[in-house]
């Protein structure tokens, strides 16, 4: 219990506030529950409509109406589950399997009034904030099977992963369980959010094969002001995504959100000069990438950290993840689509390990709660470990049982013709 104990802000409120028979003595916060309404919408707005348009222009124009319709289906099945029984497993408590996952007893929150309080905002705040994490996680994945996936599939893949993937790495996380009590930092998402779903993102990539053509036919985004339009969208509700999880309207939000800017800014200037440099112009998908590394980068040591360990989280972000990127679909000729693994899923290793350095306070940070860098990097590493294994395991399992079942993917001439009139009789442009 240690670590809870010395985050009291992110575990007594998220955790103990939760347990049936605990009460948290206060009464409602009504800045707190103002800025938490905000970020709420704020995070959102990153999948709807942020992250759905950020992909969309990133796919053949042939394609754009499928991966909105990923995204906005994903939204609404995730929404509906996470009622049914995924927060009750996150943040219940689980009894005898606490440190693994939760229980039952919040299914469908028979007890949520309008007066039921979460540390000092409501609980549908609090229940509402969480979601929408849930929602973008698995949102993330679309982009790693983009233009070649069935749309049942991907609504069971979406559902099952949910459950046996982010419930009980969250849980294990932010609910109480054994990684929290060894201590292991994520202050909003690096590793139940980026790493899970980078790493799945590169097994469905391997389970469902190349788009045909990839590498040797040019698959360039099909619309570059909708990816810029979409990343910008990123980028202002990545500040309820981190500044949102202080949980208060303080100094820590604050704090959380200029560390994020700081490292969206560096991510997008490291990556825009190592363009320069290589190719000889500097892109706006680079650019725009750039930031996105930085932005899931900085995510789980966006609570811990100062200004100066930001922009080193920054630029380190733009460097690995650039190459990265090189060495995915370059070298081993991976189609990861929209590069969820060498963006999401490197950066996310990358900011949970470095959380433990630049969290300190010899480096700037808000400190270690007296361990040292040493230890904590180990805590850190050993959590991403857990959680890479993890999402290859369940990620792999679903995939295969879903393709003996009903099959992954699209024909090889559906997949020629396109998945908005195939599956879903609709043409983004009439004009083409």
């Amino acid at each position: 219990m240690n670590y809870i104990y010395k985050n009291k802000k992110r575990f007594l409120f998220l955790v103990l506030a939760l347990l049936p028979g605990f009460a948290v003595a206060g009464e409602l916060n009504q800045a707190n529950t103002a800025w938490i309404l905000t970020s709420t919408a704020l995070v959102l707005f990153m999948t709807l409509p942020g992250l759905s348009l950020f992909y969309a222009g990133l796919v053949r124009s042939k394609n754009v109406l499928s991966v909105l319709m990923q995204c906005f289906a994903i939204t609404c099945l995730i929404s509906i589950m996470w009622l049914a029984g995924m927060y009750s497993l996150i943040f219940s408590d689980g009894g005898s399997v606490q440190a693994f996952i939760g229980g039952l007893s919040k299914a469908f929150v028979p007890d949520m009034g309008p007066d039921s309080l979460t540390g000092d905002i409501p609980e549908s705040v609090f229940f509402m904030f969480q979601m929408t994490f849930a929602i973008i996680t698995p949102a993330l994945i679309v982009g790693g099977f983009a233009e070649r996936m069935k749309f049942s599939a991907m609504m069971l893949f979406s559902a099952f992963w949910a459950l046996l993937v982010y419930v009980p790495i969250c849980h294990w996380v932010w609910g109480g369980g054994w990684l929290a009590e060894l201590g292991a930092m994520d202050f909003a998402g690096g590793i139940v959010i980026h790493i899970t779903a980078g790493v799945s993102a590169l097994v469905t990539a391997l389970v469902l094969g190349k788009r045909k053509g990839f590498p040797k036919t040019a698959m360039p985004p099909h619309n570059m002001p909708m990816v810029v339009t979409g990343a910008g969208m990123l980028w202002v509700g990545w500040f309820g995504f981190n500044a949102g999880s202080a949980l208060t309207a303080d100094g820590s939000a604050g704090m959380a959100m200029l560390v994020t800017h700081i490292s969206a800014a560096a991510g997008s200037l490291t990556w825009m000069v190592i363009e320069w440099v290589r190719f000889g112009k500097p892109s706006v998908l680079g650019i725009v990438t750039g930031m996105v590394a930085g932005l899931g980068t900085i995510t789980p040591a966006s609570g811990f950290v100062g200004p100066a360990g930001a922009l080193a989280i920054g630029i380190s972000a733009g460097i690995l993840c650039f190459y990265a990127v090189q060495i995915v679909k370059r070298h081993f000729h991976i189609d990861d689509s929209l590069d969820v693994f060498p963006v999401h899923g490197v950066g996310g290793v990358l900011g949970t390990i470095l959380t433990g350095v630049f969290a300190a306070k010899s480096m700037g940070g808000l400190g270690l709660n007296d361990v040292t860098i040493m230890h904590q990097v180990g805590v850190q590493t050993i959590a991403v470990i857990v959680t890479i294994i993890w999402s290859v395991v369940f990620s792999y399992i679903i995939l295969k049982v879903l393709d003996s079942v009903i099959g992954l993917r699209v024909s090889e001439d559906q997949e020629i013709e396109g998945l908005d009139i195939v599956l879903h009789e609709e043409t983004g442009y009439h004009n083409l």
